[in-house]
């Protein structure tokens, strides 16, 4: 397994120098049919990733004049200015009983979105953070490729999807593929497709990403809509 990560980490830019970065920016839109019937989708925000604090500042949100920080686990709605208008002290809390496609408040999307953003554009160095523990499993068959697998079980309290995780890399080492089942919608299994990797200040993004659903045999419903469609653009990254 420790070849594998080893080459995943140096395809995407090397862990080393990931370790030297403080935060990435970037330009967003999300779009898709879970997008929609969630909290409306977004549409050319601006994001900073904040990659040692786990934080997540999305602007606008919801709406012009307002901003949506995800940090520490809660989520705040401010005002330009930084003056909280709402939050939620114990977001993950508030889903319970949800079930895939309950509606949700705008502070529980823009939990969802501020975790799963900073999973999304810290991956795959975020599987070399502490107490995070990786098997790598058979090699899988697709699109006509074989691409490597990795099992990623995540420590409690870290907030992502679900505890375990599976990713899919190709012979470039890039990750192509994350199979999840996201609890706070209800465990609907997912997968996680990623598309047009390019470089940003030397590392390795994808810049299109498709989530659709898995069915009960784990095979991804790739003809189906899409719960998620994620276009990335203009990715700065700063060290420091």
């Amino acid at each position: 397994m420790g070849d594998l990560l080893d080459l995943v980490f140096e395809a995407h830019g090397g862990l080393d120098e990931w370790r030297k970065v403080a935060c990435i920016d970037l330009r967003l839109t999300m779009r898709g049919e879970a997008a929609i019937k969630r909290g409306g989708g977004l549409k050319d925000v601006q994001v900073r990733i904040d990659t040692r604090r786990r934080r997540t500042l999305i602007t606008p949100y919801p709406a012009p004049g307002r901003r949506g920080l995800f940090a520490d686990g809660r989520v705040t709605i401010e005002t330009d200015a930084g003056v909280p208008v709402s939050g939620l002290a114990e977001p993950r809390q508030s889903f319970a009983g949800y079930e895939v496609f309950t509606p949700w408040s705008p502070e529980q999307f823009l939990y969802f979105v501020g975790y799963a953003l900073n999973n999304y554009l810290t991956m795959p160095f975020l599987l070399a953070e502490n107490d995070v523990t990786c098997e790598e499993l058979a090699p899988h068959e697709e699109h006509g490729e074989t691409w490597r697998v990795l099992k990623a079980t995540f420590p409690a309290g870290l907030h992502v999807h679900c505890p375990v995780q599976t990713f899919y890399f190709n012979s470039q080492g890039y990750l192509v593929r994350n199979d999840y089942a996201p609890e706070v919608s209800g465990g609907g299994a997912a997968s996680h497709y990623t598309y047009d990797h390019r470089f940003f200040d030397d590392f390795l993004f994808p810049t299109h990403r498709r989530v659709v659903r898995r069915d009960e045999t784990g095979r991804s419903l790739l003809s189906a809509p899409s719960i998620f469609v994620l276009d990335i653009g203009q990715v700065v990254v700063t060290r420091g």
